[in-house]
């Protein structure tokens, strides 16, 4: 995907940005690639990929739930690695406040360089695991949206998101082929945890690979007991 497919990707999902924003995404990419050589960051370095895979790829969550794009919500963004998606989306949409977590210090301080060099405002970065920071008041049931992307089936990512989310917000869960069967063993996990599926969107990106758009509701309060301690939920999901 070159720069121009991007934007006229963009542009076909009624996204449009401008200049200055451009240039903050081939900023963030050149950045992404310099600090990839000495920290495992990502394993896809080609531009076309990164701007497919890595910066387009985040943004369509914003094409399906479109009240991303209107007002100044509070996204946190769980286990964000090298910032997807919470950094093309704050990009693209200036007006989202970003809160990004993630366990690993090297990826913290990346993070941290990405949102100094590309003059972000609103942006907190956490360093933790989800199932401590989601104990924390500070932290739980203070956000409009919670989102991940690649970090665990949708049973034990509901109990890493849904604990942040206060209730009326949301959680925006983002997925390839496997999302279908991952909501149906997570069924258990989104009821106990608060959460109520809205509303379901498959779609393809431009190279035809599949993707789906989960839209869960949060509905009731999460108890107090989850998130349970780090490590229990990936070993002992709700079901």
């Amino acid at each position: 995907m070159t720069n121009e497919d991007f934007m006229n990707a963009l542009k076909q999902a009624g996204m449009t940005l401008t200049d200055a924003q451009l240039a903050q995404f081939e900023q963030y990419y050149e950045l992404l690639v310099t600090t990839n050589a000495s920290v495992n960051l990502t394993a896809i370095t080609e531009k076309s990929e990164v701007y497919l895979k890595h910066f387009y790829d985040s943004l369509t969550v914003a094409f399906y739930e479109k009240n991303l794009q209107d007002g100044e919500h509070s996204l946190i963004d769980i286990g964000t690695g090298a910032g997807f998606p919470a950094i093309p989306l704050k990009i693209a949409l200036p007006n989202l406040k970003i809160t990004l977590v993630d366990a690993l210090q090297k990826r913290v301080k990346f993070l941290q360089t990405v949102v100094d060099e590309l003059k972000l405002s609103d942006v907190t970065i956490v360093h933790g695991r989800a199932e401590d920071i989601g104990q924390n008041p500070t932290f739980r049931e203070q956000f409009d949206y919670a989102t991940a992307r690649a970090v665990a089936r949708t049973s034990v990512l509901a109990e890493y998101t849904l604990p942040f989310v206060h209730i009326g917000g949301e959680f925006l869960v983002m997925k390839g082929a496997a999302a279908q069967q991952e909501l149906a063993d997570g069924q258990k996990a989104l009821q106990t945890l608060g959460g109520k599926l809205r509303d379901e969107y498959a779609f393809e990106l431009p190279n035809g690979d599949s993707r789906f758009i989960q839209i869960v509701d949060k509905v009731t309060k999460t108890l107090k007991k989850y998130p349970r301690q780090a490590g229990t939920p990936s070993k002992k999901p709700i079901a």
